[in-house]
């Protein structure tokens, strides 16, 4: 499955074993493929690292970052037309998703979950993402 995944979502599973860090795992299985744009991945670069620093988690935090950042397949974003979201730091997630054609975003951000399903891409947290992904 085509996915995009947020900043929060990547800086999550980076940094702490719960249901983001088990999206990365279905990445790794290859259950899953991410993809991103030069923007989405630069905010998801600023925001892991910061989180890094600032909780300094016990394993090997950067090993994983440096492990997504392999691994995310970038895209050229898509035009969206007019801003689609109420934070307009959330429209280039979209223009991936686009790009890609992804069937998902999955992220924590209530902006973007409030969507519904632009584009025909649906908006999801990380536990709807991996129940899919099950079922």
């Amino acid at each position: 499955m085509r996915v995009v995944l947020d900043a929060n979502v990547v800086a999550s599973g980076i940094c702490w074993d719960g249901e983001a860090y088990l999206c990365l795992v279905k990445l790794a299985r290859r259950q899953a493929f991410a993809f991103g744009t030069e923007q989405t991945i630069a905010e998801t670069k600023e925001v892991a690292i910061r989180l890094v620093r600032e909780k300094r988690p016990k394993h090997n935090a950067a090993g994983r970052l440096t492990w997504y950042l392999s691994r995310v397949r970038l895209v050229t974003p898509s035009p969206l037309g007019k801003q689609r979201s109420r934070d307009p730091k959330d429209d280039p997630y979209l223009s991936a998703a686009l790009a890609a054609t992804a069937r998902c975003i999955v992220t924590y951000d209530h902006d973007l979950l409030v969507l519904g399903k632009p584009f025909g891409i649906e908006i999801v947290r990380p536990a709807q993402f991996l129940r899919r992904l099950s079922g």
